[in-house]
């Protein structure tokens, strides 16, 4: 199975930079979006229906083109679920998690820490709230996958100026705490499972075109429970796939 995640800035204007044609192309077992900033509703049906899939959205209820997630998936799951059973944080449409034979996938946009990192503690007890729920799955025996945009670089190898942005939401020391301790509760992440090398990013900044100098910060992943890393057999960042600030990442499992 090959399973595609990626932060496109919005469904709406990513399905006028050439967005189907390359998602016919890929052809993933799974797509998972973030950030589509549109509620079913205000779709067409070529975009809720493509052909051969079945989707999922969540969306936020309180403002609208704001976060937003959505799944497109060629077998069609158990069971979903909308959100963290949390009102706050499900408000903002973050969460989609589908439930297949083999695995529980959970697709979420994690908060930003905001302008001057004021939202810095809602995006941490964001962060808990999940791990407590993915936690209570893992210790019943589920096999997870996580993905999406978590909104933090862990290390320094993931970020193109770590000294620079030490004190700014996304590299601050507590984010990249409860990336470790996420990893040490018994989640891989997948990428550095097969490559320990600099300068792979996942999202540069528009505004002072840092993709052209690859300027850039790798906040975007893959994780699997303990339980699963076998069955993973590549795990890869599509770095010149374009249409959004973000670039896809993609695993294949067997």
């Amino acid at each position: 199975m090959k399973l595609i995640s990626w932060n496109v800035n919005g469904i709406r204007a990513i399905s006028k930079k050439r967005f189907w044609e390359w998602f016919k192309k890929e052809s993933p077992d799974i797509l998972c979006l973030q950030e589509t900033k549109a509620a079913p509703s205000q779709l067409s049906d070529e975009i809720l229906n493509p052909l051969g899939y079945k989707s999922y959205w969540a969306y936020s209820t309180i403002k609208k083109g704001y976060s937003g997630v959505a799944i497109y998936t060629k077998s069609e799951p158990i069971k979903c679920t909308i959100g963290l059973s949390h009102k706050d944080f499900d408000a903002e449409g973050r969460t989609l998690i589908l439930e297949y034979k083999d695995f529980i996938l959970f697709n979420i946009y994690f908060p930003n820490g905001g302008s001057g990192n004021k939202r810095v503690p809602f995006k941490m007890s964001f962060y808990d709230h999940f791990l407590t729920i993915a936690d209570k799955l893992k210790k019943s025996e589920k096999h997870l996958i996580i993905c999406g945009d978590v909104n933090t670089a862990h290390k320094e190898i993931d970020l193109s100026r770590p000294k620079e942005n030490e004190k700014n939401t996304g590299f601050l020391p507590e984010e990249r705490a409860w990336i470790t301790k996420f990893i040490d509760h018994g989640y891989v992440d997948t990428f550095r499972h097969f490559n320990q090398a600099g300068n792979n990013f996942t999202w540069w900044d528009y505004k002072t075109k840092a993709r052209e100098r690859n300027i850039g910060w790798r906040i975007d992943y893959f994780f699997v429970s303990d339980n699963m890393i076998n069955k993973v057999k590549k795990a890869t960042i599509l770095k010149d796939v374009v249409g959004s600030d973000h670039c896809p990442i993609e695993i294949e499992i067997i």
